[in-house]
């Protein structure tokens, strides 16, 4: 990362003039009241402008603030709008919670309270930012559209006192996102979670303003949905998970439900059946999927690479044509995942071959293949979408393929799993979690660039980033959040932030200043050692 070298003049003119939070390091330094590990001095307490995160492009303080209380109101005017209207009910909703306020909804532009306002021409904020001035007269959240609106309030949350009524300083934010995909994975299958859990993570991810889910629904161990054309993929298939547990799946309209919460929230679900390999849960309900027309057993290990569709027989492809025609029809975002990793029993040809006919299937019902990055070992569709989940140790000539296949035009989403794996340990005493990609602290999670990490690959061409969460030891609600929180916030910046606002000393104090909200939510977060929390 290159490092910003100004004088010391210019730097303090620029803390005088109000630095966004990517100075904010800088600007404590320069004044010589910087805080580091056996330093002297502690750190000055961050503003509520440098407390944010992800890290605007631009934040100022200025003049006096809004106070907020018993006679707030939110204004969605000026003219009758549903949309900003129900943005308008879900904010304040959110903001009822700690404040206890009653935070009447009503149309109109005019008058105090907090006032949303879509403006088409609105400078400088694209498809998804906003403008958010706060003064005595109000607080005014613009936008030229309504996600943008969302994820005004979102860091209008964070302005507002933890505990409820109080002043929301002065001030102006000008924001927008540095890459249109910022999402995060929750693997079902390995062990099962009701949709309330992932509705309550939908709830953790948005305030950070991350706009995708990507819900794993299949594997060796379970069968997530229902499909009913295939009934005892759920009914047979859900009734495992690993280490033996009951499993269970969803139905079709516990999965529509997710779909519509993480839409009212602006985050799109993205859900993935994984083929032709990690399908055992498949091959176990349905013996015409395997070549020799046995079912095996259920299975509750960890192992990878073992099972495989029958690339050979047609019936696979009526399988997977049904299937996904059901998904297809459930899901109303543009894409649907087809997983592709780690099928080792099937062989190169017979690989390139099946997904080839898979990515026809997508095709077929209007949406966008994503696939893991080794269907850069094969024939990649037009405008397919290849998640990387390498790491360090990835061998070059892999790496040189998910390279060329972004030079040839297929967009990146970046997972690397000694970074944005959340199932990697913090360290040798975590608990749950595995290690094959290496421990993975929270400084390591968020000190690397999306837009520099694969040489060779544009910044253009990666769409973001995504954090999995892979649960072959995660069973809990409270193991979810531990390996999740604090590192899905670092995922949030790197996909929202500009680039020159990552900075682990300035982050790590803004993320230490996120504790209180934590404890307020009540999310399980693991405290690092290296973080000043608050």
């Amino acid at each position: 990362m290159r490092v910003l070298r100004r004088t010391l003049g210019t730097l303090l003119a620029l803390c005088a003039l109000g630095a966004a939070p990517a100075l904010v390091t800088a600007c404590t330094a320069a004044r010589g009241d910087d805080a580091r590990p056996g330093g002297h001095a502690p750190a000055a307490a961050l503003t509520p402008f440098e407390r944010l995160l992800p890290a605007p492009v631009s934040a100022r303080a200025e003049g006096p603030g809004y106070s907020f209380g018993a006679g707030t109101v939110i204004r969605t005017g000026p003219g009758p709008d549903e949309e900003v209207r129900r943005v308008g009910e879900l904010l304040a909703e959110q903001l009822r919670g700690p404040s206890g306020l009653p935070l009447p909804v009503v149309d109109g532009a005019e008058g105090d309270g907090i006032r949303l306002r879509i403006e088409e021409e609105a400078e400088g904020v694209g498809a998804e930012g906003y403008r958010l001035e706060s003064g005595p007269a109000g607080i005014t959240l613009t936008a030229r559209t309504p996600a943008g609106l969302f994820h005004a309030g979102q860091t209008l949350r964070q302005l507002v006192p933890v505990a409820g009524p109080g002043t929301v300083p002065g001030g102006t934010v000008v924001d927008r996102p540095r890459f249109a995909y910022r999402g995060a994975m929750i693997d079902i299958a390995r062990h099962f979670f009701t949709v309330e859990q992932v509705k309550r993570y939908v709830d953790q991810l948005a305030q950070y303003k991350v706009n995708t889910l990507h819900v794993h629904l299949t594997d060796d161990q379970g069968w997530r949905l229902a499909v009913d054309s295939w009934p005892r993929l759920a009914e047979y298939g859900g009734g495992s998970e690993v280490g033996g547990g009951p499993g269970g799946h969803w139905t079709k309209d516990e999965y529509r439900e997710l779909v519509a919460y993480a839409g009212q929230r602006y985050v799109d679900v993205v859900p993935e059946i994984d083929m032709p390999g990690h399908t055992n849960a498949a091959l176990a309900s349905y013996a015409e999927l395997n070549c020799d027309g046995k079912a095996p057993p259920r299975y509750t290990g960890i192992k990878v690479g073992f099972s495989s569709l029958c690339v050979a027989k047609e019936r696979t492809y009526e399988f997977i044509d049904q299937v996904l025609g059901e998904l297809a029809e459930l899901t109303p975002g543009r894409y649907l995942h087809i997983g592709g990793d780690e099928a080792h029993s099937t062989p190169a040809a017979d690989y390139a071959a099946f997904m080839d006919r898979a990515q026809a299937v997508v095709g077929r019902y209007g949406k966008t293949v994503v696939a893991w990055h080794q269907l850069a070992a094969a024939r990649p569709a037009q405008g397919a979408v290849l998640q990387y989940w390498g790491h360090d140790r990835t061998p070059a000539a892999e790496k040189a393929g998910v390279v060329a296949a972004a030079k040839a035009g297929h967009p990146l989403i970046l997972s690397p799993a000694d970074r944005l794996y959340l199932d990697m340990k913090y360290d040798l005493k975590t608990k749950p979690g595995l290690a094959w990609a290496g421990l993975v602290p929270v400084e390591r999670s968020y000190s690397w660039n999306p837009g520099a990490y694969l040489a060779g690959v544009p910044e253009s061409a990666v769409l973001g980033v995504e954090a999995p969460l892979w649960t072959e030891t995660v069973a809990t609600r409270a193991d979810w959040e531990l390996m999740a929180f604090p590192r899905v916030l670092g995922l949030a910046e790197l996909g929202w932030s500009p680039a020159a606002a990552l900075d682990w000393a300035s982050y790590s104090r803004r993320l230490g200043a996120q504790g209180p909200r934590l404890d307020a939510q009540d999310i399980a977060y693991y405290r690092a050692p290296d973080v000043p929390w608050s």
